[in-house]
């Protein structure tokens, strides 16, 4: 509780020192919120969207999962994604991934008989790992192989965002949002670009939608 109690105190002085710097803080971002980026990040606490790339409250729509993942019989994320896309008419969707991320590792290692949900989510991974398998073992150590991973992972949800309804739609109509890749960084903090995709990439036409008559 110790640990409760200090969050709910950093809180208050938190929105004190936020009222104090601009007293229509709170009124002002209650009325709605206009985002101008979605982002799909990993849930693992040590990437923080907002912090690492400082934006302010409002700045971002965020959705986060196990390894950033873009599925296509995930309704959270879809749900998202049309309400980012649709309502909110973001301009710029980020794919970020992480190095050293414990999804990925997960992935490359046998399913656990304790993890039965988890090992399900993972699925998806080892299914990209099977594909490009022969790229990622042609590294030596595992820190290579899950970080080679990572990349591949994040590209490949990329191409995801763009076979979804709602984005070939918004491209057709809207002339957006550019879909980004990337990779952060947990040893140096910094973000590697990976991949951007935008109106007129051309998707292959097995994931196309055909026009509505």
């Amino acid at each position: 509780m110790d640990k409760i109690n200090k969050y709910i105190k950093n809180n208050k002085l938190w929105a004190a020192k936020m009222t104090k710097d601009d007293p229509e803080y709170f009124k002002n971002i209650a009325k709605s919120q206009h985002p101008e980026l979605l982002w799909i990040g990993c849930s693992d606490s040590r990437v923080p969207a907002e912090i690492i790339v400082g934006a302010a409250p409002g700045e971002m729509f965020i959705h986060r999962n196990i390894a950033n993942q873009v599925i296509a019989t995930d309704f959270n994320f879809l749900s998202v994604l049309q309400y980012a896309v649709t309502v909110l008419k973001v301009k710029h969707i980020i794919v970020c991934g992480h190095y050293g991320c414990g999804g990925i590792q997960a992935a490359l290692q046998k399913q656990k008989p304790n993890l039965l949900v988890t090992n399900k989510w993972l699925m998806h991974i080892k299914n990209t790992y099977r594909l490009y398998q022969n790229e990622v073992d042609v590294f030596e150590t595992e820190e290579e192989r899950v970080n080679k991973l990572v990349e591949i992972n994040t590209i490949e949800q990329v191409h995801a965002v763009s076979h979804s309804l709602v984005v070939q739609e918004s491209w057709d109509k809207h002339g957006g949002p550019i879909i980004h890749g990337w990779v952060y960084g947990l040893a140096d903090g910094l973000v590697k670009e990976l991949i951007t995709l935008g109106p007129g990439h051309q998707i292959d036409p097995i994931y196309q939608y055909e026009p509505q008559e």
